[in-house]
């Protein structure tokens, strides 16, 4: 499709999920977020922890409706349902939309509505997993596969344990692996680290901080039964760290048992492997570094925004009246 008009756009957006928003704020477009004194549930602004550009500004949350934008990006059902209606002005709530689906269905895996139903409303999802186990209406839908910036921190691997990052897992059960960790943990030594663990782990470690606090241990454990697919994996992946992990989801397209990292639903193959590359930290630098190969290939930070860019471009190029026409050209097909 030609893109008809090349600008830098200005992008109306919630801050939703911190660290993708970060790699979505590497593009060259300016992202506009919300903020109230309450700092509350995507209202909190740019906040400490992420070293955002000077292309992420904040707007007071009362008077986002007297501002102009290109594009509305929704990031969330309560988005969707609430905000947009709180917020922004019925002009604005006309402008082209986006929603961007970061997770998996949560009630039934296979057989869940999404929230948008509307051929005027283009759906982005961030795996091709996600996308084909939404019920995704009449909405039509993208992919596009994450992005994540080199770290720029070598691996090390001396520190013989594995590492989990996953906020608030004990809350999250089953589906994220909860009653796995325990269980592993019994029979190779494992940190948790994320917010919500301080009892049963490290505790939170702030984005910038991750990539040298992770760089010394020997792997990372991912042990998700069903989700997307983790940002987590993604750069530890791109900093050269071992990754093994549930054969689940979008997982299994991206990690190559034995190659670039261990993959199983055999959760004693999967602690066999761990303890392997506890005794072989040779073994450990070979995996690593095969899957390293891997996320320079497939999470190039500039391959994502490149097609953010290009997708924020020919949405706003497309007139109202053509949309849904225009939409079936941007789309991925099963």
């Amino acid at each position: 499709m030609e893109i008809r008009r090349q600008k830098r756009l200005k992008i109306f957006t919630w801050h939703v999920h911190g660290s993708y928003l970060y790699y979505l704020s590497q593009g060259n477009y300016d992202i506009c977020i919300p903020v109230n004194e309450e700092r509350s549930e995507g209202y909190y602004g740019r906040g400490q922890t992420f070293p955002f550009g000077d292309n992420v500004t904040e707007i007071p949350a009362g008077s986002v409706r007297y501002h102009q934008f290109d594009l509305i990006l929704f990031q969330s059902a309560r988005n969707y349902r609430e905000d947009q209606f709180n917020i922004l002005s019925p002009e604005q709530r006309s402008l082209p939309r986006i929603y961007l689906e970061h997770n998996t269905p949560h009630e039934q895996a296979t057989d869940t509505r999404h929230v948008v139903d509307d051929p005027d409303i283009l759906l982005v999802h961030v795996t091709h997993y996600n996308r084909l186990m939404w019920d995704n209406n009449r909405t039509p839908v993208k992919v596009i596969e994450h992005g994540v910036t080199d770290p720029q921190v070598s691996y090390r691997g001396d520190l013989p344990k594995g590492l989990v990052v996953i906020n608030h897992l004990p809350q999250r059960g089953r589906c994220l692996g909860w009653d796995i960790f325990r269980d592993v943990r019994e029979q190779v030594p494992l940190d948790l680290a994320g917010m919500g663990n301080g009892e049963h782990g490290i505790g939170e470690v702030l984005h910038p901080q991750l990539p040298a606090f992770r760089s010394r241990y020997r792997f990372l454990f991912h042990p998700v039964r069903h989700t997307s697919l983790a940002l987590a994996v993604c750069e530890a992946m791109m900093q050269g760290i071992p990754v093994v992990g549930l054969a689940t989801t979008e997982l299994v397209t991206v990690i190559r048992d034995g190659y670039n990292g261990y993959i199983h639903t055999n959760i004693d193959y999967l602690a066999g492997k761990m303890q392997a590359l506890l005794d072989d930290e040779q073994l450990a630098h070979r995996i690593g570094e095969a899957g390293r190969h891997t996320a320079r290939e497939r999470f190039c930070i500039h391959r994502f925004t490149n097609e953010w860019e290009h997708l924020f471009q020919a949405v706003t190029s497309t007139p109202e009246t053509t949309l849904t026409q225009e939409y079936s050209t941007l789309t991925d097909h099963i």
